[in-house]
C-alpha cells in the first residue's frame, strides 16, 4: 500500500543502529526524511545515504531528522555508517512490516520476471 500524499504517515516503533527504538510518534513537530532501501553497503543504497550525510547541514538548519530503513540488522548498519563516515540514523525493518506500510516493499518486476 502507497501513502497518499496530505494522509498521515504510518505509525512505526523501530530499533536503529544502536538498538535504541525509534517512534514516528516521538518525532511530533520535526520534519522527518524517512527513505527506504533494500540493503547495506550496496552501490545505489550507499551513495543514497553518503548524498544524505553530505547534505546533513542543510536538514539540520529545517530541524530534520533522516532516518534510513531497511531489513538490515544494527550490527550490519553499524559497520555501514563507519565504513562510509554516515551521519545519519538507520533502522531496522526485518520483517518489512514497516516497509510494507509504507509501499516500499513487495514484489518487483524486473525485466518481465517477478523478483
Amino acid at each position: 500500500m502507497a501513502i497518499e500524499e496530505g494522509k498521515k504517515a504510518p505509525a512505526f516503533t523501530l530499533p536503529d543502529e544502536n538498538s535504541d527504538k525509534v517512534k514516528l510518534s516521538g518525532l511530533a513537530g520535526q520534519w522527518v526524511v524517512l527513505y527506504f532501501y533494500p540493503r547495506d553497503d550496496t552501490p545505489g543504497c550507499t551513495i543514497q545515504a553518503c548524498d544524505f550525510t553530505s547534505g546533513i547541514k542543510g536538514f539540520e538548519k529545517l530541524s530534520a531528522v533522516i532516518l534510513g530503513c531497511s531489513p538490515d540488522d544494527d550490527e550490519s548498519h553499524q559497520k555501514f555508517i563507519k565504513k562510509h563516515k554516515l551521519k545519519i540514523h538507520l533502522l531496522s525493518d526485518p520483517s518489512h512490516r514497516v516497509m510494507e506500510k509504507y509501499g516500499a516493499w513487495g514484489q518487483k518486476n524486473m525485466y518481465g520476471k517477478i523478483t
